[in-house]
């Protein structure tokens, strides 16, 4: 499978921010890069060392897929990337 990994894009990738109004504004900010993908059926993921990021991504993907007439099938994990931990976020397709 896939994946369009949107991180890499932005200096806020590797940010841990501060408050959830941070965090709100900055997942929703991401709505563009999200519903391009959702538009075109590919797999899209967001990878952070964020936790809360993720937690708020996990609400609104769902909410986006719909205003986009989409279902998709939502995937966490947490990994390791040079001793710290990095989670990651990504939606797949039942065909």
């Amino acid at each position: 499978m896939e994946i369009y990994w949107v991180n890499g894009q932005y200096q806020e990738d590797e940010r841990i921010f501060d408050s959830q109004f941070e965090v709100y504004e900055w997942t929703d900010s991401l709505y563009q890069d999200f519903s391009n993908g959702f538009l075109r059926k590919e797999n899209i993921g967001y990878a952070t060392p964020d936790v809360k990021v993720i937690d708020c991504l996990t609400e609104l993907i769902p909410q986006w897929a719909g205003y986009t007439n989409v279902n998709v099938t939502m995937h966490r994990d947490k990994i390791g990337v040079e001793g710290k931990d990095i989670y990651r976020i990504w939606t797949s397709y039942s065909r």
